[in-house]
């Protein structure tokens, strides 16, 4: 009967078939050891056992490593085409190229979450091999273990520099080739983040499989792009500061009024020369109740000075002055050093406890809307020991070593789970995007509500010390893979019976299909209103109202306060703006996530029958297209009447431009005011008898006339160019429909599969092969025979030079096509042609010296049958 029975089921149930024989032999020694514990273990058996877990850790390691720089080979082959020999290729073969390598960089996404699963099980066998041996034969071996993990480093494979490499790639297919504009450091240094956040926990089981999906989103971020991601730049390292009677952990955990956290925070090893001094407060009272996160950066060899007092606030503040920093930037930086040193004062502060993690920021650079982060290897570290020496700031015997095996027990804790955060700018107006809502409603993440880092630490060392612990504790022993029910039926990364790479159960082109079918689909709001016309909504930004009003409401407000108004009124409309052209671009963004940026259009002196004055279009922030809601204020001189407050929110029907969703209205809608004649003007309206159009004057109306005329002449001249270039291709002369087929074959001819480049590698390895062969022929003959034997081997030897330095040619040659003239025939019409002949000449050759020449001597070769004693 065997033990453990749970995980044999999860083990054998999640090999993955193609590498069944690189996994551990489990149910074997499991088996073994069973077999000979109920017969009596011996020493041999003991033997035994050790030996054949360190050659399963040795198979598995050496299988880790090749697949790894196999799939470093795919990588800088993917990014060779992609950044060397794009520029080369023609512009009809370029849109194929990102797909093709978006396709291939997707089977590595899988093949990393497999070869991440494969390590992690791998490990989980060995241990419950030892546990079991333990079990059954009472002797413990847990050394052993610490052993292999040590060399091997089963349970600690991470593969951040390789997933760094492919979200470039990756976004670089996604982008067309266009290279991110953002600043990825924007908000490194700022005061102040206005963020709403949500934690979860993830099992180390789904870690490379939940990164691998937020890259298909989201693009991992990277401050510093000027060098080469190293795995020590996703290091964090936070040292918490708290007195004996744990009065910051009680205010955070208890939520009171103004509590803190304060931590010091430095990113990569050890030698970095930036801190951050942070402080979180709850319900900040300088805020009017905001919660809030500030810091500032200060110099390593100055945090010491700063934390006794003798470096002081205003002393930074001059320093930063000095610098040149600006004086807002200057007063900010103060508020908080002065803040966090009056805190160190008051409450007599020490350090109490490191937090070690390292991060993976997903997040689209420059755009602060939504991040996601990934903290792995998550570890506690006391701070209160003696290590830490001379009063200094923190331990400097504990670097960014992780597991940290040099710690004795009571000094570190080793969280279990990765924590997933999202921080989403709520008060911008954003929602999470529809496909975040279906990834954290699976069973991938587990929602842990208000989890923080500084409480759990505190609640493992002092537990007996503190009065109140966190909720989270008990959630601890659940397996939370399955702890939760999913709300959908979001199946991840998984594989089809074809072992093709399946997101969430379909195909990648499958896939983004969906996405775009979503981000072209768009809620409309149903009017509130029994008017048929458009009606108007009211909205409060910052204390100030905006209303909404129809033409057709503002002209009966103006005849209900009479004709002969002197006092012109000015009416802003405010139309919300489409997302930006970055988000048009992403296919992966999600329907409803949108600015809230508003593009404004004047209307000034609108008099009974017309608007009379002429019409301004403020494009400052207009971004190109209608949105889904509006507003209009009605700025009213003294002593004026405001016009009445309407009912109602903004209907969209006739708002054509969605999200970038390309439809003809949409290339027409290029400002507010021309969007908003496509619709019917009498919809529109509501029957009004005056148009937008009275309301330009005479610059306008030209202006329109002008774009007009530009749009018509750069569609014919595009026309002209598509006929010019239809005649290079051989297409003038045929119908519309003949033409079209020939496109759509020439399209697919031209498309460029990864597999092609890998076929003409595959030739040129088998010509080398073939050579290779001839070559040891050749050197047998010329080292062993006669003279005729010398010479058949030197022609030989000239034949197979021959064909290895023909078969580098056809290779580059052949290479060449595929990336200029990929819709030509590719097969090598000489080259066998040519090697039969060599081939069959060098045999005749052979066998006409032979026959001519025949031996001399009753021996092999002309060699003595006989040794001499």
């Amino acid at each position: 009967m065997t033990t453990n029975t749970s995980f044999d089921q999860e083990f054998n149930g999640n090999i993955y078939e193609p590498w069944r024989f690189e996994y551990v032999a489990y149910d074997s020694i499991n088996s073994h050891i069973q077999r000979r514990a109920a017969s009596g273990w011996s020493n041999q058996d003991e033997a035994e056992f050790e030996s054949t877990l360190r050659l399963e850790a040795d198979k598995i390691d050496l299988f880790i490593t090749r697949k790894q720089r196999e799939i470093d080979s795919r990588i800088a082959y993917c990014e060779r085409i992609l950044v060397q020999q794009r520029p080369l290729l023609a512009q009809s073969t370029t849109n194929g190229l990102f797909d093709s390598m978006d396709d291939a960089l997707t089977e590595i996404l899988l093949e990393l979450n497999d070869l991440g699963k494969f390590a992690r099980y791998n490990f989980l066998a060995f241990k419950h091999l030892i546990d079991t041996h333990t079990k059954l034969t009472h002797i413990d071996r847990q050394q052993l273990l610490v052993e292999i993990s040590r060399k091997k480093a089963l349970d600690r494979q991470r593969f951040d520099v390789v997933l760094v490499k492919v979200s470039t790639l990756h976004d670089m297919c996604r982008q067309n080739g266009q290279e991110r504009t953002g600043n990825a450091a924007a908000g490194g240094d700022q005061n102040a983040f206005e963020r709403a956040t949500a934690k979860y926990w993830v099992h180390p089981d789904n870690v490379t499989e939940l990164k691998a999906i937020l890259l298909f989103h989201l693009p991992v971020l990277v401050f510093d792009s000027t060098k080469p991601f190293e795995a020590s730049d996703s290091a964090i390292s936070s040292v918490y500061y708290d007195n004996p009677e744990f009065d910051l952990y009680s205010g955070r955990l208890q939520r009171d009024e103004s509590a803190e956290a304060i931590r010091f925070r430095w990113y990569g090893p050890m030698s970095s020369k930036s801190i951050f001094i942070e402080r979180k407060t709850h319900h900040a009272p300088w805020l009017d109740g905001a919660s809030v996160k500030d810091r500032f950066r200060l110099s390593e060899n100055k945090v010491n000075d700063y934390v006794s007092g003798r470096y002081t606030a205003e002393q930074y503040a001059a320093e930063q002055r000095a610098k040149g920093a600006s004086e807002d930037s200057v007063q900010q930086n103060y508020f908080i050093a002065s803040g966090v040193q009056k805190s160190f004062a008051e409450k007599k502060l020490d350090p109490v406890m490191r937090v070690f993690y390292n991060r993976t920021a997903f997040q689209i650079p420059g755009d602060q809307r939504l991040r996601i982060s990934l903290d792995t290897d998550l570890t506690f570290i006391r701070e209160d020991d003696i290590k830490r020496r001379n009063g200094n700031w923190r331990r400097m015997d504990v670097g960014i070593d992780h597991p940290f095996d040099y710690l004795p027990g009571d000094q570190v804790y080793r969280f279990p789970y990765a924590v997933l955060e999202t921080k989403l700018q709520t008060h911008l107006g954003q929602e999470p995007p529809e496909w975040l809502t279906r990834l954290l409603d699976s069973k991938l993440v587990y929602e842990v509500p208000r989890f923080s880092k500084f409480l759990e630490g505190c609640a493992h060392f002092w537990n007996s010390r503190l009065p109140l612990l966190p909720w989270w504790l008990d959630q601890l022993t659940l397996d939370i893979r399955n702890a939760k029910q999913p709300k959908g039926d979001f199946t991840g990364l998984s594989r089809s019976k074809s072992l093709k790479p399946l997101i969430d159960g379909h195909y990648r082109m499958g896939y983004l299909e969906k996405q775009l079918e979503k981000r072209a689909t768009l809620k409309r709001k149903e009017s509130k209103t029994e008017n048929p016309t458009r009606s108007a909504s009211i909205r409060s930004v910052k204390g100030r109202e905006k209303l909404i009003a129809t033409p057709a409401q503002i002209e009966h407000q103006q005849r209900a306060q009479g004709n002969a108004q002197s006092t012109p009124q000015s009416y802003v409309i405010d139309v919300g703006a489409t997302e930006s052209q970055d988000r048009s671009m992403n296919p992966f963004a999600d329907p409803f996530w949108n600015s809230d940026t508003s593009a404004q259009l004047g209307f000034d002196g609108l008099s009974r029958k017309s608007l009379g004055s002429p019409v301004v279009p403020n494009t400052t922030n207009n971004v190109g297209g209608l949105g889904v809601g509006g507003v209009v204020r009605n700025r009213t001189g003294p002593g004026e009447q405001r016009v009445s407050t309407f009912d109602g929110s903004f209907d969209t029907a006739s708002v054509d431009p969605y999200y970038g969703k390309n439809t003809p209205r949409s290339s027409y809608a290029a400002t507010p005011a021309e969007s908003m004649m496509n619709d019917s003007r009498a919809r529109l309206t509501g029957g009004m008898d005056y148009t937008i159009e009275e309301a330009m004057d005479e610059e306008e109306r030209k202006a329109r006339k002008a774009a007009k005329k530009a749009a018509k002449k750069e569609k014919k001249e595009r026309k002209a160019a598509e006929e010019e270039e239809d005649e290079l291709n051989g297409f003038g002369g045929m119908e519309k429909d003949e033409k079209k087929k020939a496109k759509r074959d020439l399209e697919l001819a031209t498309r460029l599969e990864p597999k092609v480049f890998f076929a003409n590698e595959r030739t040129f390895i088998s010509w080398l092969q073939f050579a290779a062969i001839l070559l040891t022929a050749a050197l047998t003959l010329i080292n062993f025979g006669d003279n005729i034997s010398v010479t058949s081997g030197a022609v030989f030897f000239g034949i197979s030079f021959v064909i290895a330095f023909y078969a580098f040619g056809r290779y580059r040659y052949r290479a060449f096509q595929i990336t200029t003239r990929p819709h030509l025939r590719y097969d090598d019409l000489y080259g066998p042609i040519g090697l039969t002949i060599l081939l069959t000449g060098a045999l005749l050759l052979n066998f006409i010296l032979r026959y001519t020449h025949p031996e001399t001597t009753g021996t092999y070769l002309g060699l003595p049958n006989t040794t001499a004693v």
